[in-house]
């Protein structure tokens, strides 16, 4: 009865995320809806306590990197940079080839470090006008930049600062460049059947004589740009490429700037205790926040005329858009602590540990608690930090490197994440103006492909030995 409290609180969320119901209402009800069904006394406790403090958490760390990111893709828009980088894209690559050019300024993007949240923000300006010249269906967009942002440059190539590389060298002792050649053929692997898909899908439209879309029913488009002539397409890349160096640059130099932990008086009156900050847990966030102020910044030093003339009303849209989405994604959160918290989840992760293999092991309780949460970096947490000693005790037994470890737990968190009720694809879904219905079927193959690809990459190991 415990665990179907659980996988009915799961299903009910998707399920009401998938029909274009709010997350922000309906993630509470669903938690506590399991709760009530588990132990009623603990439903207020279990709101205030668990569900509000990790949402309100999740917001006080990350609201203002989604906000920063809505206004930076706001700005890329409006300045009519965006434009400039499709014209030069049709140029170099063809109109046809719109989605190759995304997924890889995509991956670029979070290999370089940028927030998977801000890459949706700032790409889907010039996405939209790079597919409305290719006349290529706008419901497409979502899955084309879920493959260049959600898939392999986020865990499987070696190196990638995302969170979900670095969780695991906690728990291994490795570093982000564990299991280099899986990593990257796991990469390869994800980028060639996806974009295989991806093109499937595409000529499969054209042939039944579908384009963009209709005019009338589309939502959240970019404003065209009204300015007389587009900047130099180096001009136009320049601030998304400072985005990704001045992050990397950023998460260097802070720690080393404020040591381990940084104090200080909040007031100059009374005898306030001080306030001590962990710099090692915030340091990315501080990097990321101030790398798109660079990016920002420098919008509106090569483009201050355009962007002055539409800067009230676009960052109008921007702010509300970024609000939606920090708190759908935060919702979802709260929504996977209250879960892990019920004794059904326990369920699920005992049942998970009774897997033989101890690399399918790990990769299907990953991956299947990454998809009870919606959350890859929560997920892979849990599961790491309750059974991280019986994995490698396994491995160890079985001969298994822990740099293997390492990158079969990073590529499973990015497995079964995206789900309907995931605070990415729902981010995602409502900043491309689309809806589960029209575009979560792309959205969800791609799910299934880095899924595949964990499993192929263990089968390589077995085979091979390559590490």
């Amino acid at each position: 009865m415990d665990f179907l409290i659980v996988l009915g609180a799961l299903c009910f969320l998707m399920l009401v995320a998938y029909r274009g119901y709010s997350v922000i209402l309906f993630a509470p009800i669903a938690a506590m809806g399991a709760v009530l069904l588990s132990d009623p006394s603990l439903v207020a406790p279990m709101f205030t306590g668990l569900f509000m403090d990790k949402m309100v958490g999740f917001l006080k760390l990350y609201f203002p990197v989604f906000l920063l990111g809505a206004v930076f893709g706001k700005l890329i828009e409006i300045s009519g940079f965006s434009k400039s980088i499709v014209a030069a894209t049709i140029r170099v690559v063809g109109a046809q080839r719109a989605m190759l050019a995304i997924v890889l300024v995509c991956a670029l993007l979070t290999y370089g470090g940028v927030s998977l949240f801000v890459v949706v923000f700032a790409v889907y300006p010039f996405a939209a006008e790079l597919f409305r010249q290719g006349n290529i269906p706008k419901r497409l967009i979502p899955g084309t930049i879920a493959l260049g942002a959600f898939t392999f440059t986020m865990d499987a190539l070696p190196g990638t600062p995302q969170i979900q590389n670095i969780i695991p060298t906690a728990f291994f002792g490795t570093t982000g460049w564990a299991a280099p050649v899986l990593g990257t053929l796991g990469g390869v692997f994800i980028l060639v059947v996806g974009m295989s898909y991806l093109e499937w899908r595409r000529r499969a439209a054209q042939a039944a004589g579908e384009g963009y879309s209709d005019a009338a029913t589309l939502l959240n488009e970019p404003a065209p740009f009204a300015g007389e002539r587009l900047a130099h397409p180096l001009v136009s890349l320049l601030p998304l490429l400072l985005v990704g160096v001045s992050n990397l640059l950023f998460t260097r130099w802070i720690p080393a700037l404020y040591g381990a932990s940084h104090a200080f008086v909040p007031a100059v009156v009374g005898n306030p205790a001080p306030v001590v900050q962990e710099v090692p847990k915030v340091a990315a966030i501080w990097a990321v926040q101030g790398a798109l102020l660079v990016g920002i910044a420098t919008i509106l030093v090569f483009a201050w005329k355009p962007v002055l003339a539409s800067f009230a009303e676009g960052t109008k849209s921007a702010i509300g858009g970024a609000l939606l989405a920090s708190m759908n994604t935060a919702s979802e959160y709260g929504f996977g602590a209250v879960i892990a918290a019920l004794p059904g989840f326990l369920v699920v992760a005992n049942a998970l540990g009774a897997i033989p293999d101890p690399l399918v092991n790990e990769a299907v309780t990953v991956t299947a608690l990454a998809g009870i949460t919606g959350s890859a970096s929560g997920g892979m947490s849990i599961a790491l930090a309750a059974m991280a000693e019986t994995f490698i005790a396994n491995a160890d037994a079985a001969g298994i490197p822990m740099e293997v470890l390492h990158r079969v737990a990073s590529m499973a968190s990015g497995g079964m994440d995206t789900l309907p009720h995931n605070g990415a694809v729902i981010t995602l879904l409502a900043v491309t103006g689309l809806t589960h219905r029209q575009s979560y079927k792309d959205i969800f193959a791609i799910t299934l492909i880095k899924t595949a690809a964990v499993f192929v990459i263990i089968g390589l190991f077995y085979a091979t030995g390559l590490v």
